[in-house]
């Protein structure tokens, strides 16, 4: 199988493109509803990327706080594995880890809208 290379994402490459955002924020809406917590996109793509993290950070820093099991869950549930974790913890050590999980939250996300596109508009490749 021959997939483009997503394991370096660059999220800021994906700031104008509006359907890709509008995807990545109903994923992200999705995965947070399923575990009790509203994430909510206005749709303006300008500031797409700022209004989710806010939300998203805040959410990741009480569940780290308060409920780490349901993060935990979450983070299986949105498919970021410990290994990414731990290897971005070590890129980034002097990173608050609300912040490091939330960046790392957008990017899984994004790789996950943009691989479902991929198989979209490649069928043949399944």
């Amino acid at each position: 199988m021959n997939l483009p290379d997503y394991n370096q994402i660059n999220v800021s490459k994906y700031r104008d493109k509006v359907e890709i955002i509008k995807q990545v924020a109903a994923q992200i809406e999705k995965d947070f509803y399923q575990f009790g917590f509203e994430v909510q996109f206005s749709g303006n793509p300008h500031n797409a990327y700022d209004e989710l993290f806010s939300q998203i950070i805040e959410h990741v820093a009480y569940m780290l706080s308060q409920d780490y099991h349901r993060l935990v869950l979450l983070l299986y549930q949105i498919d970021l594995s410990e290994k990414e974790i731990l290897k971005n913890e070590i890129k980034y050590p002097n990173a608050d880890k609300h912040q490091l999980l939330s960046e790392l939250i957008i990017q899984r996300e994004l790789k996950k809208v943009l691989i479902r596109n991929y198989f979209k508009e490649n069928p043949d490749k399944l």
